[in-house]
């Protein structure tokens, strides 16, 4: 069995999310299950580096798959851009050893978080921004953010109330600028769990509201879900790279 790497993005607006669901088919694996077994012309299933959630979005996703085929992986590429629709895009598609495992073998992630940030109407970047017009200290929310750099237990930043495996998690930068009308917030890490990221950037767009003190983020580590802040709209949330 051949095994396949996919760099991919997509507009996540019209999904369900990254996760195949056994009672749709609109999520960003099953069209490309579907694309690719028409393709191959044999089951496929897609790992991908992770679960974006329903409206999230995606510049650097990857993926890959294991089939029997013997067909070239340019042919594979130039397949996937006729029968997927205009919203996912596919930048490669390359033969990688058979031990890669997209999610496994993933070292660190980052996304970024877009605020769309004035009362000006914003038309014609709706679907990848998340709308907060009122006034945020972004000084403050880069002190809160330095709390939450390094190795600590994120259970208060997860949206799965039954998760049973390690909230432990590794928070290499979180990086807070404004561009314009915009407040864009990066956030690297070695993994996230479920919500993590829409969580982290309500905490901090609290603390930019001046609604609770940077100083009292570290008091989250290892507390309940409801002592965090408020889930973001998942609009704004986009996966920029995976490293190997």
């Amino acid at each position: 069995m051949r095994n396949l790497r996919l760099d991919l993005c997509y507009d996540g607006t019209r999904y369900r999310g990254w996760q195949r669901l056994g009672d749709s088919d609109s999520t960003i694996q099953g069209k490309l299950e579907q694309a690719l077994s028409r393709i191959l012309e044999e089951p496929i299933e897609v790992s991908g580096s992770g679960r974006t959630d329903a409206g999230v979005h995606a510049r650097g996703q990857v993926a890959n798959f294991h089939c029997a085929s013997a067909m070239p992986a340019e042919e594979i590429l130039s397949a996937l851009r006729r029968y997927l629709p205009e919203d996912i895009g596919v930048y490669s598609c390359r033969e990688v050893s058979e031990r890669f495992h997209a999610r496994l073998n993933a070292r660190e992630k980052t996304y970024c978080y877009r605020i769309w940030n004035s009362d000006d109407p914003c038309v014609f970047q709706r679907r990848f921004v998340a709308v907060m017009p009122e006034e945020l200290s972004l000084e403050q929310m880069r002190r809160g953010a330095e709390w939450l750099l390094g190795e600590h237990d994120f259970s208060a930043f997860c949206g799965n109330p039954k998760m049973k495996k390690s909230t432990v998690r590794s928070i290499y930068a979180i990086d807070i600028r404004r561009a314009g009308q915009e407040v864009q917030i990066s956030v690297t890490g070695n993994g996230f769990l479920h919500n993590m990221v829409r969580i982290l950037v309500g905490t901090l767009v609290e603390v930019g509201r001046l609604e609770r003190p940077a100083e009292s983020l570290p008091r989250l580590f290892g507390a309940r879900r409801e002592q965090a802040g408020f889930l973001a709209p998942p609009q704004g949330l986009c996966l920029e790279e995976v490293r190997y």
